[in-house]
């Protein structure tokens, strides 16, 4: 099912400035019986997107009245995208009203129940550009992920490893990137580039909660090959172990099942 501005919609306004310029944000995420998962971390998540863009976010209830129309009583993959509307020719933002736009999609294999915790993936070849106003923001221009995706074709790489134009990790195309060195859970600082993702924030809090150090900051690939454990995660799969980076099998240390369990330990 799909609805633009809560109507049921097939079609959007061809001047909308999403399609035009990815003037937008969105926000992916998983509905279990028609039960949005994690709603208020992806409210907030779009709120603070459309700030760091200058768009009006819509209420939080009215978002949330789009997505449960789509899900129905559903497990499913809801997405919200919010646009600056449609606009006369030209990249000088209107002011028109914000478009709502809700989708709601099968669970992809990686989501159902029984997917395999454990993963393979690849360091792409592709850097993404740093640009730090928009550093964190789940903004609709991801041609970088498409192009990194399209990098390859073998369907037993689950997942592929993104570092800036430094050098420096960054995250997986559709995932954040995690890692355990003697018991610190290391991340990446998204402050250059990359996309903050509600997963990401709720391990952060977990750790914190659990008394897990934390340690942010910019790391080159070769840190995951001492690692104890490397993990990715987002709001459709929760955690998700590496087991192999491109052809370098890497260790397990217990620390999926734990985080894992930690991602869904407090209310939505």
């Amino acid at each position: 099912m799909k609805r633009v501005n809560g109507q049921p919609a097939e079609h959007l306004d061809l001047s909308n400035r999403g399609l035009a310029y990815g003037d937008g944000v969105f926000r992916t995420l998983r509905a279990t019986a028609g039960r949005l998962l994690w709603w208020s971390d992806h409210a907030a998540r779009l709120a603070a997107d459309c700030a760091a863009l200058g768009l009006a976010c819509p209420d939080a209830d009215l978002l949330r009245a789009d997505a449960c129309a789509v899900a129905g009583n559903a497990d499913c993959v809801v997405k919200l995208i919010l646009t600056r509307g449609g606009a006369t020719r030209g990249y000088a933002p209107a002011d028109g009203a914000v478009t709502r736009i809700a989708m709601a999609a099968p669970l992809p294999p990686h989501a159902q129940a029984g997917a395999l915790p454990d993963v393979r993936v690849r360091l792409c070849d592709l850097r993404l550009g740093r640009q730090p106003r928009l550093a964190g923001v789940k903004h609709l221009n991801r041609l970088e992920n498409v192009l990194a995706r399209a990098e390859w074709q073998d369907p037993a790489i689950f997942e592929g490893l993104l570092c800036d134009a430094s050098g420096w990790l960054v995250g997986g195309t559709m995932s954040n990137l995690f890692w355990v060195t003697q018991g610190i859970l290391h991340t990446p600082e998204l402050d250059q580039c990359g996309v903050a993702g509600v997963a990401r924030a709720r391990l952060l809090r977990a750790a914190d909660r659990l008394g897990i150090p934390v340690r942010l900051g910019h790391w080159p690939p070769e840190a995951l090959q001492a690692a104890d454990e490397v993990l990715i995660c987002n709001s459709l799969m929760g955690v998700r172990r590496v087991a192999m980076l491109d052809a370098t099998p890497l260790p397990q240390a217990g620390w999926r099942a734990r985080l894992d369990e930690a991602l869904h330990e407090t209310p939505d």
